[in-house]
């Protein structure tokens, strides 16, 4: 079984061989290879990984990234294109889908977003119907903190409420892009977002970044 996850890891793997180890990313300050350090670490030391959403644990958690960063490229690289370690459950195609299909989307994006003339990709219909999927069961949750009532839609007419209540905006984009939305990249996403203007700022002004 082919998952999301999995094609987006070796086509980021192929652009972080075109790009090197110092190509810019939308991760803050983050070059390309920190950001291969984040996943390598995330999949291969949990342990260490806890740092990622345990605060108290972030420096520990910088520690072993930077270790692994300090790893030759070229390796670096093909530990990440290797997949989970052996041992990891996410080598069961069903998992690896619910734990990395959005992380390695968004950090492919990650990566294309922030170099020079990207384009939005055409994606093939399982993949945006796969990312409609992430959308409509995630929305909620990534959104929970908008100050306003929020509909996402895309262009052909699916549309979840996010969150709701009045006043509602409405943000428009194909299943990438809202994606993107939730995951904190409203900047580097190409939608349509309307409603009071008021409202429309604050959506704006906060952030939904993981």
């Amino acid at each position: 079984m082919t998952t999301l996850a999995r094609t987006e890891r070796a086509s980021l793997c192929e652009l972080l061989d075109e790009l090197g180890p110092d190509a810019p990313t939308l991760c803050g300050e983050w070059t390309t290879r920190d950001l291969a350090a984040h996943l390598v670490v995330r999949e291969s030391r949990p342990d260490a990984a806890l740092g990622i959403i345990v605060n108290p644990l972030a420096s520990w958690t910088k520690r072993v990234q930077d270790g692994a960063a300090d790893d030759g490229w070229a390796s670096l690289v093909q530990r990440l294109r290797g997949g989970p370690p052996l041992w990891s459950p996410t080598r069961i195609a069903p998992l690896d889908s619910m734990v990395n299909d959005a992380e390695f989307f968004v950090h492919h994006e990650d990566v294309r977003r922030a170099q020079d003339l990207w384009q939005p990709r055409t994606l093939p219909q399982p993949t945006d119907a796969t990312l409609w999927d992430l959308v409509s069961k995630r929305a909620r949750l990534h959104l929970r903190r908008s100050p306003v009532g929020v509909t996402l839609q895309t262009p052909d007419g699916r549309t979840v409420v996010a969150h709701p209540g009045p006043p509602m905006v409405t943000v428009t984009g194909d299943s990438a892009e809202l994606v993107l939305f939730m995951f904190g990249r409203a900047q580097h996403a190409v939608l349509d977002v309307t409603g009071p203007d008021a409202s429309v700022a604050a959506l704006r002004d906060t952030s939904f970044a993981v």
